[in-house]
């Protein structure tokens, strides 16, 4: 493989591409070049579709810069209604019916050029990841591989909603969209009001519901359009079964190609990045690949010396950032797109990080040295993890038997005026802008890229379960989550060996109220004991859930509760991979809101997104004979037998 860099760049900046309806894509085309004038090719092609301005630096510098040089033709695109292509005003976020279209209709025009060899491939990461997907299953003859890279492929299931709740990013996102759309770019009035309603994003979480012509996205119409999808449609209804929101309904129609799917345990969508790479290894012929880090959204593509979390660090060895990302992706695509001997195809099918066997201790740096190793494995989900069901006892143990005598159900007050606050989460785009001193002149407005200015009000990824000041609905004393009396907690005695949890994760729960519709969350939380920098323990977030009582018996049609009556309730939880260290606990927290990770359940059983009021809720959890409600984890023989380490522990 040629890893140097041998050619100078040339670039012909806003070409506009037709698509079949006329619609023109602006497109820049960066070509291989040697003493000023582009070289002839032919040449393979790396194609970047996006929303996020095709001349940005995120993507000049670390795309087009690295591989043109290198022999690839490089195209960054536009999408449809952003930036300088046509279509203003039908952008709808990921919402938009045209981008598998769009992206076939790219890549055969680039197939027709004379410095085309016939062969693109596609890169990008969250929405550009996702425009992959929606392209492929147009299947264009010249897609030659693919690499989505936390990307969602079904905006119901896990992008926009979760268990029937509202993941309040979107609403975050859509501001992000919001403050860099065409309206905005030609406003600088317009867009200066975005940007300031972006630094009240902490304020604006509570203002629901949602009206139309009452949110700040008003000042962009097909955006508060799309909010008002998101936020109003509880039921899988038409709009979440449109092509562009569930690609996952479509995979039978998915190209053939090489791809890699890469993501992170404590990004949003690492069950989306899990299961786009169980179909297509299961469908496709073409080799297929799965990367998991403990990453964030952003975190494959941090740099530093050591992978870092909020305050979790993870080691030298889960560090990747742009040097080792665009290493592995040119050994991709100089394989798929031009033949070159790299090997690529002889990698394992997965690799993944088992987090945790760290030394516990607090780093120099002041976080919780977590550590981890990479691993490779054959197929995901793991052949040789067993799904094994922890128990919720009534004392608030977590172990492997089923409840064996009668017991009182738990119960709590779920009140929305005072909701359990997100503390750490697999969150994106929720950020607030931070206007410089001295306010929005207009140089911050027109100049300044606004990602500079902004910081999420939700820690993403991994933290410890305390309250804390500056954080959303965190309040003084600033206790442990686990001290709220709405917070039930269920964990297992300190273990006396390790167990590894590696897979996807259910909880099932048996459950009352005192209203007809109200929520029940579930959070896995990986326990350290006391120690001499963390006197009180550390308890780190794993991975959560959460189900909206009314779709219980499915996502396609409601039926409310009726009060005192017990129903059966299931909560997803996203994949992880994390080994629980010998003297940790495993442990369980379930309650009714993690807000504003999700949106607040009124109780009042109204219409989804048009609640007039909120009450308070009695909420029940069974932990009985009858009614054992359990977590189902995968666990992964260690050194022995997992399942009876935790049993030595209960």
């Amino acid at each position: 493989m040629n890893g140097a860099a041998p050619f100078g760049i040339v670039v012909a900046r806003d070409v506009m591409v037709p698509m079949r309806d006329g619609t023109r894509l602006a497109t820049d085309i960066y070509r291989p070049a040697r003493d000023g004038e582009p070289l002839p090719g032919p040449f393979p092609t790396i194609l970047l579709r996006t929303s996020y301005d095709k001349r940005a630096q995120r993507y000049v510098g670390t795309i087009a810069e690295f591989f043109t040089p290198r022999g690839f033709v490089t195209v960054q695109q536009d999408l449809r209604g952003r930036y300088a292509s046509e279509g203003r005003g039908g952008y709808r976020h990921t919402a938009n019916p045209n981008e598998g279209p769009d992206g076939y209709d790219t890549i055969e025009w680039i197939a027709a050029q004379p410095w085309s060899n016939g062969r693109v491939g596609m890169v990008g990461s969250s929405h550009p990841g996702l425009v992959q997907t929606h392209a492929a299953l147009y299947r264009p003859p010249h897609l030659a591989a693919i690499w989505p890279d936390v990307a969602p492929i079904n905006s119901y299931a896990h992008q926009v909603r979760w268990g029937g709740a509202m993941q309040l990013h979107m609403f975050g996102a859509l501001f992000l969209h919001a403050q860099d759309s065409q309206e905005a770019l030609g406003d600088p009035t317009l867009r200066a009001g975005l940007l300031a309603a972006m630094g009240r994003m902490r304020e604006l979480v509570y203002a629901t519901p949602f009206k139309p012509g009452h949110t700040p996205l008003a000042a962009v119409p097909s955006l508060e359009a799309t909010l008002l999808d998101y936020y109003t449609r509880g039921a899988y209804d038409e709009f979440w079964s449109a092509e562009c929101n569930d690609l996952a309904a479509h995979f039978a129609r998915h190209a053939d190609v090489p791809a890699t799917f890469s993501g992170g345990w404590f990004d949003p969508y690492a069950i989306a990045t899990t299961a786009h790479y169980t179909a297509m290894s299961s469908r496709n012929r073409a080799p297929q690949r799965l990367i998991m880090g403990p990453w964030t959204h952003q975190g494959m593509r941090t740099d530093g010396a050591s992978y870092v979390a909020n305050d979790v660090e993870f080691g030298p060895e889960a560090q990747w950032g742009f040097a080792r990302f665009n290493a592995e992706q040119l050994r991709f695509f100089a394989r798929w797109l031009r033949d070159e001997p790299t090997g690529v195809e002889a990698d394992p099918p997965v690799q993944i990080f088992v987090m945790g066997g760290g030394s516990g201790r607090r780093t120099t740096q002041g976080r919780l040295d977590h550590g981890g190793r990479w691993r490779v494995e054959r197929e995901w989900p793991l052949a040789r993890a067993v799904p094994t069901p922890l128990y919720l006892q009534s004392d608030g143990g977590l172990d492997p038997t089923p409840p064996r005598a009668p017991a009182a159900p738990l119960r709590f007050r779920y009140d929305p005026g005072h909701p359990v606050p997100t503390i750490g989460g697999p969150v994106t785009g929720f950020f607030e802008f931070v206007a410089p001193e001295g306010g929005l002149d207009p140089f911050w407005v027109r100049y300044l890229p606004p990602w500079t200015l902004m910081r999420s009000i939700v820690p993403d990824g991994p933290a410890h379960q305390q309250e804390r000041p500056g954080l959303v609905g965190c309040r003084p004393p600033f206790l442990p989550l686990s001290m709220r009396p709405d917070v039930l907690v269920f964990q297992t005695r300190r273990l006396p060996e390790p167990v590894e949890v590696t897979g996807p994760i259910t909880v099932t729960l048996y459950v009352a109220s005192s209203a007809p519709d109200t929520d029940f969350t579930a959070k896995l939380i990986d326990v350290y004991p006391p120690s001499a920098d963390y006197p009180e323990g550390y308890h780190l977030y794993l991975a959560d859930g959460i189900i909206r009582c009314r779709y219980r018996e499915g996502f396609e049609h409601e039926v409310l509760m009726e009060p005192g009556q017990v129903y059966k309730v299931i909560i997803t939880l996203p994949p992880t991979s994390n080994l629980f260290a010998a003297g940790h606990r495993i442990r369980v927290d379930v309650s009714s809101s993690n807000f504003p990770r999700f949106d607040l359940n009124p109780n009042t059983g109204e219409p989804v997104g048009r609640h007039t009021f909120q009450q308070v809720a009695d909420n029940a959890i069974f932990c009985d004979p009858a009614r054992p409600s359990h977590i189902v984890l995968p666990l992964v023989p260690v050194a022995g037998d997992a399942v009876a380490s935790i049993v030595r522990s209960a």
